[in-house]
């Protein structure tokens, strides 16, 4: 008998904020090590973030994809939804920054560039942020929403994001063999 293989399911939120979050916090270590060696020369590469990083990305750009699904769908042309985007990264830079800083807790301070603004964002990141925009839009994003699952037979079992009607609460996705071997992993459909 032969058997059909499982329908690839388009990832989950949380996972999506996953891969965003990683991926805006290895651009920010990346940023930081590039930028203190075309400062200072410094041949080590150091580049730094805070975990707040995480969060602060992962929650950006979920929230651009949710606008670049909106804005392509209005045929909105590309130049002009990087900056929305780049405008909309800047306010919720500058509010995540504002919060952190009622706990002492923000990791940057622009205070000692020249177009700074409370020391939470600076007119010289524009460019910076334009360009990390069109990148995130067209290499993370629209890959990211074409990433899928495979469901690797658990089609009625709920995972971490159901809570199950057996009431089973562990929160681990039950797995079911086909065909004698176990399918797990992700597959890139186009």
């Amino acid at each position: 008998m032969a058997t059909t293989a499982p329908t690839p399911v388009p990832l989950t939120v949380l996972c999506r904020w996953y891969l965003y979050a990683i991926h805006g916090y290895f651009c920010e270590v990346m940023f930081t090590a590039a930028w203190e060696f075309v400062v200072n020369r410094d041949w080590k590469f150091p580049g730094v973030t805070s975990v707040w990083a995480l969060f602060i990305y992962g929650t950006c750009i979920l929230i651009v994809e949710h606008m670049y699904l909106a804005l392509r769908a209005l045929q909105c042309p590309l130049l002009l939804r990087c900056l929305i985007y780049t405008l909309w990264t800047y306010i919720w830079e500058f509010s995540t920054g504002l919060l952190l800083t009622q706990f002492g807790a923000c990791p940057w301070d622009y205070s000692h560039f020249q177009y700074n603004f409370m020391g939470l964002i600076t007119a010289e990141y524009a460019l910076p942020w334009f360009c990390a925009s069109f990148m995130t839009e067209q290499l993370v994003i629209r890959n990211t929403l074409r990433l899928r699952m495979d469901t690797d037979g658990t089609e009625d079992v709920k995972s971490d994001a159901g809570g199950g009607e057996d009431g089973g609460g562990g929160g681990r996705r039950q797995r079911v063999e086909q065909g004698g071997t176990e399918v797990n992993g992700f597959l890139k459909v186009d």
